[in-house]
Order: structure tokens, then sequence, then C-alpha cells
């Protein structure tokens, strides 16, 4: 009887882990971003909606990628966090 419970206990918990996992669980956006906002480049984690909602429409994005070191270069190779950029 006691194997039974504890299967049916187990089941509950995997069923519960299951439809949390499925349902209303937001993952998290861990990608970093170079913006050319307001005509001036930035380096961010935010995501695009997330950008314009913060500095308005006159955002683009123009990179993304996984670590902050390669969105700084690539940063550093178009002119620098705060230098003049363009949206395309």
């Amino acid at each position: 009887m006691k194997t039974r419970v504890s299967l049916l206990f187990v089941l509950v918990i995997t069923m519960f882990l299951i439809l949390a996992s499925s349902y209303g669980v937001t993952r998290v956006d861990s990608k970093y971003r170079v913006f050319c906002a307001n005509s001036k480049l930035e380096v961010e984690q935010r995501t695009i909606e997330q950008e314009k909602n913060a500095r308005g429409s006159s955002v683009c994005m123009l990179a993304e990628f996984d670590t902050l070191s390669d969105a700084e270069k690539y940063a550093e190779e178009h002119g620098g966090k705060g230098s003049d950029c363009k949206c395309s």
C-alpha cells in the first residue's frame, strides 16, 4: 500500500511540474543585443520591445550575441558604445 501511495505522489508531482513548465513559465532571455537607439549605439540585454518601451520608437537591433564580451566587441568595432549610428 505504501508503494502505491508513494508512486501516486510521484506521479502527481511529475504532472504538476509538466503543467507548470508548459503554462505560464517565462523563459529567461540571456542574449546580449547591440541597438541603435536615438542614433546612439547601445549594448543591452533587453528585447527589442523592451528597448523601444525604454527609448522610444527610434530603435533598431544591429546584432545579437550569447556573451556580453562578443556584443561589446561588436560595438567597439562600430565606434563603441554611445557612438553615432543609423537604423537602415
